[in-house]
């Protein structure tokens, strides 16, 4: 059963101008998540910021009560997953989501993401 959709869009450039602030990193992306975007180009930092923002979306919870860094964005087999932490699991479970399908998308220009919390 779906318990909820979320989507996110974000211009490229803006991430540029972020990810060159240190705080910025820290604050919104694991040690995982900088690990592996620390090679990778801003589309694939500008999507994992639209993932997270699809996420709390699919949620219906936004960024209250949790940290950016309790919605972690892996790849598993390339394929981009969804780890949550804190009061982001534990609100998840509450709500009875039990997977969140994830897609990532990117142009030129934009990133995009949707997010699908299934029960």
């Amino acid at each position: 059963m779906i318990i909820g959709v979320g989507i996110d869009i974000v211009e490229i450039k803006r991430i540029i101008k972020l990810v060159e602030n240190t705080k910025f990193m820290e604050r919104f992306f694991t040690p995982i998540e900088r690990d592996y975007l620390k090679n990778k180009n801003p589309e694939s930092t500008a999507g994992y910021f639209c993932a997270k923002e699809a996420v709390v979306k699919a949620m219906g919870t936004g960024f209250s009560g949790f940290k950016w860094t309790d919605v972690e964005i892996i790849k598993i087999n390339s394929v981009p997953c969804v780890r949550l932490h804190g009061r982001a699991e534990e609100i998840a479970k509450s709500m009875g989501i039990k997977k969140i399908h994830l897609s990532i998308t990117h142009s030129k220009e934009y990133a995009g993401s949707t997010a699908i919390a299934e029960g």
